[in-house]
C-alpha cells in the first residue's frame, strides 16, 4: 500500500505561480542576454541618437530658412515702399520742374530790353476768358535801375466794350488794390462782369500813394 502526501490546494497554487514566474523571468533574461549578444538593442539605441541628433539638425536648417524667408520678405516690403516714395518724389520733381519752366518762360517774355529807361512799368499784361462772366488777369510790375525804392501804390482795372449794343464800361469791384514792389511784383486775379456784356478791351493802371499814374497798358481781347 502507498502512501501519499497531499499538499493543499493553495500552497500548490503558490508553488505553481512561483514556478512560473520562475521560467518567465528566465526566458526575459535569455531574450535580453539574446539581443545584446547579436548587437540589437545597442544598434536600435544609437539609431535613435543619430536620428534625434538628425531631427535636431532638421529643426534648426528649418529655424535658419524661416528667418531668412522673414528677412527677404521684410527687405522685399521695405524696397517696394521705398520704390513707391521714389516714384512720388519725382513726379512732384517733374510738376515743380514743369511749374519752374512755365514761370522761367513767363519771366523771359517779360524781361526788359536792355537800354530801357529806369521807372516803374507794366512789363506784362494778359488776360483771358475763363469762364462766361469772368476774366482772369496776369500782370508783371517792374522797377528798372540798379537799388529801386519799394514801391507803395495801389492797381486798378478797367473793363470796356458793349452791353446791349451801348458802350459799357466796368472797374474792379472794391476799387483799386494794393500794390507793394522792390523789383517786380506778379499779380493774377480774377474779374466778374455781366453776360450780357461784350469785353473788348482792358486797362490797368497802376498809381503810387499820391494817386498819380505811374504806368498803363492795356489788353485786347
Amino acid at each position: 500500500m502507498t502512501v501519499r502526501n497531499h499538499l493543499p490546494w493553495p500552497v500548490r497554487w503558490v508553488v505553481g505561480a512561483v514556478v512560473l514566474g520562475f521560467c518567465g523571468a528566465l526566458a526575459l533574461w535569455a531574450f535580453e542576454f539574446g539581443k545584446g549578444i547579436a548587437g540589437l538593442d545597442r544598434g536600435a539605441k544609437q539609431e535613435l541618437a543619430a536620428l534625434r541628433v538628425e531631427v535636431t539638425q532638421l529643426r534648426d536648417e528649418r529655424e535658419r530658412a524661416q528667418s531668412i524667408a522673414n528677412t527677404a520678405e521684410s527687405l522685399l516690403r521695405a524696397e517696394k515702399a521705398a520704390q513707391t516714395e521714389l516714384a512720388l518724389q519725382v513726379r512732384q520733381v517733374e510738376a515743380e520742374n514743369m511749374s519752374l519752366k512755365a514761370d522761367l518762360g513767363f519771366f523771359e517774355r517779360l524781361l526788359p530790353a536792355s537800354g530801357a529807361s529806369e521807372g516803374l512799368a507794366v512789363r506784362s499784361f494778359q488776360v483771358e476768358q475763363e469762364a462766361p462772366g469772368q476774366l482772369r488777369y496776369q500782370l508783371l510790375v517792374m522797377q528798372s535801375g540798379k537799388q529801386p525804392q519799394p514801391f507803395n501804390g495801389r492797381y486798378d482795372l478797367t473793363l470796356s466794350g458793349l452791353q446791349d449794343g451801348k458802350p459799357w464800361a466796368l472797374n474792379l469791384a472794391g476799387g483799386a488794390q494794393p500794390l507793394q514792389i522792390k523789383q517786380y511784383g506778379r499779380v493774377e486775379g480774377r474779374v466778374e462782369h455781366p453776360l450780357q456784356a461784350v469785353v473788348k478791351t482792358v486797362q490797368v493802371r497802376v498809381t503810387d500813394s499820391s494817386g498819380a499814374v505811374r504806368a498803363t497798358q492795356t489788353a485786347r481781347l
